[in-house]
């Protein structure tokens, strides 16, 4: 049980880092079109107080976007927010609390953004944390599970209607789910979301990452069925030189640093590609992709299972407190 539970899950995990390492060694990273001008365009950011999310935020604000920040820490997030102010920035830029760990939390920070009478055309989900301690959250879940998917699949979902509304053909409403090539290394386990049965922070870090892109591929379905004017995509920002690697063990923190300086991606270099997806006309009416470094990119087998796909989203419905769709 714990070789199959705890060792194989941290093997796959460390063998797809390795994998990215190396392409990152040969290929440069994704340079950005020119990107049209986004004003009167309203974005909520999860996790935009530091790292890819603080870079997104700040690039989207760039080109003339409202960018509502939303994050647990209320002084990072005013931090944020004048750092992107000083920056010179044409766009509104705005911090909202919001704790996706918290379902409550979630629920308040929509009707927080509801009350304000906005429309919303790009939402990013962003926000992310990584080999933590086994953890419950306030509603008893398994931490990265919560905060990387089911915070998101609730937030995505509340705001779906506005979303509808938002977009229009030719220029449809966007979310982008940022996933990890380290989803490669995942298994969803049914049975056990929460994995009690026997933790393992790197299985349920990949477990929460293959999540995200099992849901993408959902909703695009269901976007498209319907025929509204929303795209759904995941994108991959490579291994990025954050703070998300704080929790990894002191070895591997030891090796990671000086590796960092040379192979590691910066946050604006992380964000190019969620900015990519959020806003480039090239990506105007493409959903249901996995794009890596700016490419569409083959996921993992597994993401493309549709039985799986479907049964995902019917617990996370329940999870969540939703009705399904």
């Amino acid at each position: 049980m714990w070789l199959q539970k705890v060792l194989v899950p941290l093997l796959r995990l460390y063998l797809c880092g390795i994998k990215v390492l190396l392409y990152q060694m040969f290929n440069r990273s994704f340079t950005l079109p020119v990107l049209p001008e986004q004003n009167g365009r309203v974005a909520i950011v999860t996790g935009g107080t530091r790292g890819m999310g603080l870079a997104t935020a700040r690039h989207l604000a760039s080109l003339g976007m409202h960018v509502i920040i939303a994050g647990n820490e209320r002084e990072e997030g005013r931090a944020a927010v004048v750092d992107i102010h000083e920056g010179g920035c044409e766009g509104k830029v705005e911090f909202i609390f919001m704790d996706l760990t918290s379902l409550k939390s979630v629920q308040q920070f929509v009707e927080m953004f509801r009350a304000r009478g906005l429309p919303l055309h790009v939402l990013v989900n962003n926000a992310g944390t990584m080999m933590v301690p086994e953890m419950r959250t306030v509603d008893g879940f398994e931490f990265h599970f919560a905060l990387n998917y089911l915070g998101h699949f609730l937030l995505t979902n509340s705001l779906l209607d506005i979303l509808k509304r938002s977009g229009r053909q030719g220029s449809r409403s966007r979310i982008v789910n940022v996933s990890s090539a380290t989803h490669y290394a995942g298994v969803v386990d049914m049975e056990d979301l929460n994995r009690r049965a026997c933790y393992s922070s790197h299985g349920a870090y990949a477990q929460s990452k293959l999540a995200l892109v099992l849901f993408t591929y959902h909703l695009q379905e269901q976007m498209t069925a319907g025929g509204f004017p929303v795209t759904v995509n995941a994108v991959d920002p490579g291994m990025v030189d954050t703070a998300l690697y704080d929790n990894l063990w002191s070895l591997a923190q030891a090796m990671k640093k000086p590796v960092a300086k040379t192979l590691f991606r910066t946050p604006a270099e992380g964000a190019s590609t969620t900015v990519y997806a959020a806003v480039a006309s090239e990506m105007e009416g493409v959903g249901g992709r996995y794009v890596y470094n700016g490419r569409k990119t083959r996921s993992a087998d597994l993401s493309y299972d549709s039985e799986l796909q479907a049964e995902l989203w019917k617990k996370s419905c329940e999870l969540a407190g939703l009705r399904e769709n």
